[in-house]
């Protein structure tokens, strides 16, 4: 842990010199952007994306990435709100940590976009933008049924569950809507968890991590499927988890390869799709997003009305944050080169 930076005015000079992207509190129309960490791909490219397009839009764009430190993340936005960045876009880490830091932007009239991960128990938020993630774990859901044959298979299949860090709001939509397809064939007797780990307290990953995963489902493998036992299907939530799946299964299962859910189409898990370790992930083209969050944060500094189009599904236990939800769609081996290649997200030489 990073000890809290003294937010004198010396010490703010400071950290704008060190942590930030040289962002002066003179600077016209700067705007704060709070991303959890660079250990994922998808962050890296949502941060990037965003940056850009604000830039374009003539913002000045204060960046910060937090390592998955929750108090690295207050610290960089209780910087951002001192050095008089005049919008925050916030992507946090866990969803209830950040009530105390955004009450002191809501005094000081700061507006706030929470960022694909709905920041919870503040009214200091005035939007949110993010992906349909309940479309996101339905999407899963419906591809294990089509792929498992379930509505016409006689006998059960095996699967395992992987979803991520129980501290994102998104877990619970991403686990939801799966479950909505799943478990009325978990009740039939048509699928079969044979690790008994199904609640979500129970199939969660800290931080999405990759290690996290793989050490998990090493203790699955190695419990419940050493004896010859077959592993037909995991759904698991993201990429992140998917790949720790997968690297577990190379070195510790023999049998049938199971089908593989995943979502956010990193490069890591495309290519496993190709070679057939992975039967798809969910793409949430992080462009789309970033495109509309600039027209948002373009709309709040010019005084006009942000584009919502959800204003009943979001509650962060204040009340409704008004949303836009982007779609996202399933992408497999069959379709990835129009979804990734030709749509310029990848070249062909990154998913070699």
């Amino acid at each position: 842990m990073k000890k809290r930076l003294v937010t004198t005015m010396f010490a703010v000079a400071a950290v704008a010199a060190t942590m930030s992207t040289g962002v002066m509190a003179d600077d016209a129309h700067v705007i704060g952007v709070a991303m959890p960490t660079q250990d994922l791909q998808r962050w890296n490219q949502d941060g990037s994306n965003m940056k850009a397009e604000l830039e374009a839009k003539g913002y000045t764009v204060d960046l910060q990435y937090a390592g998955n430190d929750v108090t690295t993340q207050v610290s960089q936005i209780e910087n951002m709100i001192a050095n008089g960045d005049e919008l925050l876009v916030i992507a946090s880490i866990e969803g209830d940590s950040l009530g105390t830091v955004l009450a002191d932007a809501k005094e000081k009239g700061i507006p706030v976009i929470s960022y694909d991960r709905l920041i919870m128990n503040t009214d200091a938020v005035s939007y949110y933008a993010t992906f349909d993630n309940y479309l996101v774990g339905k999407t899963q859901g419906e591809f294990l049924v089509n792929a498992l044959d379930l509505d016409n298979i006689e006998g059960s299949v095996n699967m395992e569950i992987v979803t991520g860090d129980p501290g994102d709001n998104n877990v619970n939509f991403f686990y939801g809507g799966a479950m909505d397809v799943l478990q009325p064939y978990i009740d039939a007797g048509k699928i079969v968890i044979p690790s008994g780990q199904v609640s979500k307290e129970e199939v969660a990953t800290v931080n999405w991590s990759t290690e996290t995963a793989q050490q998990r489902f090493e203790n699955i493998l190695s419990s419940y499927y050493a004896d010859g036992t077959v592993l037909n299907a995991v759904l698991a939530s993201n990429d992140s988890t998917a790949l720790g799946v997968e690297n577990a299964l190379a070195a510790n299962y023999t049998g049938e390869y199971p089908i593989i859910t995943g979502q956010d189409c990193d490069v890591a898990n495309t290519i496993n799709m190709v070679n057939g370790l992975q039967a798809m992930s969910v793409f949430k083209d992080t462009r789309t997003l970033a495109s509309k969050v600039v027209e948002m944060v373009d709309a709040i500094m010019t005084g006009a009305e942000a584009p919502v189009n959800d204003t009943e599904t979001y509650d962060n236990g204040t009340g409704i944050i008004p949303s836009f939800l982007c779609e996202p769609v399933a992408v497999t081996v069959d379709n990835y080169k129009e979804m990734l290649v030709d749509s310029g997200y990848y070249t062909e030489d990154e998913l070699k």
